[in-house]
């Protein structure tokens, strides 16, 4: 009987640790926790909670549950986790509605988002919006160009909420230096 690898490829994006010296959750840790549940290969980019690994679980939601469950136990918070297949971070990355963007990764910021909004409130976010911003919401991905920066951003500020959706942000370079890793993480 041939042996089948069950394993597959996940990604996981936290939202809110490391910053400001709040929600501490070192890397280190971050790995023996995922290991700890069964999680294997794993890496992390930077310290803003960027996870891959492989895992036998399919269920993202049940995942990212016990992920928050075991941070809590261990650190005493329980931060947002978003799980991503590969196939959905490539196809995030793919859909890119502004690739003119990629060339300055720093201004082109992509939102994931728990799941897809009901009831956006696009007018809003379209009134909001700086001069020279642009958005696009595809499914679960937000894409915002904001070529001036997002640090005053009234667009960035306001999305999540427009959105009615728990988000998470990461910009160009960090979706490209996770996707090469998760790319890596089954090889």
């Amino acid at each position: 009987m041939r042996y089948i690898d069950l394993m597959e490829t996940r990604i996981a994006l936290f939202r809110g640790i490391n910053v400001g010296g709040k929600n501490v959750l070192p890397m280190k840790e971050l790995t023996s926790m995922l290991e700890d549940i069964g999680a294997r290969n794993v890496k992390t980019y930077i310290q803003s909670g960027n996870a891959v690994f492989q895992t036998e679980e399919a269920d993202a939601r049940l995942l990212a549950d016990e992920i928050r469950a075991v941070t809590g136990e261990r650190h005493g918070f329980e931060p947002h986790v978003l799980v991503l297949t590969l196939e959905e971070f490539e196809d995030a990355v793919e859909s890119n509605p502004f690739p003119e963007a990629e060339s300055e990764p720093k201004t082109l910021h992509l939102l994931f988002l728990d799941s897809s909004p009901e009831s956006p409130d696009l007018g809003s976010l379209e009134n909001i919006k700086g001069e020279r911003e642009s958005f696009s919401l595809n499914d679960r991905v937000f894409y915002l160009h904001a070529p001036d920066g997002i640090g005053r951003s009234k667009l960035a500020a306001n999305a999540e909420k427009l959105l009615g959706v728990p988000a998470t942000a990461r910009n160009w370079r960090t979706v490209g230096k996770v996707l090469a890793l998760a790319r890596q993480c089954g090889v």
